[in-house]
């Protein structure tokens, strides 16, 4: 893979869109920033507006190895930096000799032949620029975000067995948060900022074409228009861009040239995913689709 660097902010908007994503004004600016200035984005913002399509497109457009880490509560060092292979450093201890002192066997086995690379780490250390992505970090706790700092201001890690650890290549770092809860002000202090909403009914139409070119122009734009209805309703999820694209491709499969309140009942639990929500959306978006079905009296 060839790393490509680009020269302005139209480059970077134009490799999104070849690598299948459609960024806004302020998702094209961010990116390039941070591909000049090294410093990693903080892409906050509801599921499903696209955070984590923006760190694997920005990979496809410059070339580079997606590194992923999904974070989860709970997650601590030893699944996100690096873990000692405990087996192979027990066979090391057992083929030396008995005179051999404890000294010279911890020399021998804390070396990096017996590291296992996790996410954060295979990073850092690639002779290869990468990208990572460090996805959902609002469910860790502070105490990782603060273990994280030092890799995000200086792209190092300290290993105590073998000292620092230093980044062969400049990795773009996206760090992704559907704002669960509040990062730190130390984490916000290293990254650039981006906030992603659900597009305007015109950009998400254009979304939706760009992965379902095949679909009835009318078809998709009323898709499109009883999407931002239906996120108008009080959901327990509101359907993501993946779900507007999820139904298009349904209903290029099922042939339908229209969406009827028929079809729409029929395919709904494409976009609705929660019990009490289909029987919101029923009530509210069937209903006004039958209505408007309905022969004048």
């Amino acid at each position: 893979m060839s790393d490509r660097q680009p020269n302005s902010v139209q480059d970077v908007s134009t490799g999104l869109r070849e690598a299948g994503y459609l960024p806004g004004a302020s998702t094209a600016l961010v990116s390039y920033l941070a591909t000049k200035l090294g410093k990693p984005i903080l892409v906050e913002g509801p599921a499903g507006v696209g955070k984590t399509e923006l760190a694997k497109a920005l990979a496809r457009y410059l070339g580079r190895r997606l590194v992923r880490l999904q974070c989860y509560e709970g997650l601590d060092e030893a699944k996100a930096l690096y873990e000692w292979n405990y087996r192979k450093q027990l066979l090391r201890i057992q083929t030396e000799s008995s005179d051999t002192g404890w000294q010279d066997v911890q020399e021998d086995i804390f070396g990096e032949e017996f590291l296992l690379e996790r996410p954060l780490m295979t990073a850092i250390a690639s002779p290869e620029p990468v990208v990572l992505l460090i996805d959902e970090i609002d469910k860790t706790d502070q105490e990782f975000e603060a273990m994280l700092l030092e890799l995000l201001s200086d792209f190092q890690i300290s290993i105590p067995e073998l000292g620092r650890i230093e980044a062969r290549t400049h990795p773009v770092v996206l760090l992704t948060s559907n704002n669960t809860r509040e990062l730190t002000e130390a984490l916000k202090r290293r990254c650039l900022y981006l906030w992603l909403d659900y597009p305007e009914l015109e950009h998400e139409l254009e979304i939706v074409r760009l992965h379902s070119p095949e679909l009835d122009q009318s078809v998709a734009r009323k898709l499109v228009e009883i999407i931002h209805q239906v996120r108008e309703l009080d959901l327990k999820k509101p359907p993501s861009i993946a779900e507007s694209i999820d139904w298009a491709r349904a209903l290029l499969l099922l042939g339908s040239r229209d969406i009827d309140a028929a079809t729409f009942n029929e395919t709904m639990s494409v976009i609705v995913k929660h019990r009490t929500d289909l029987d919101t959306v029923a009530a509210r978006i069937g209903v006004k689709l039958s209505d408007a079905a309905a022969p004048a009296a």
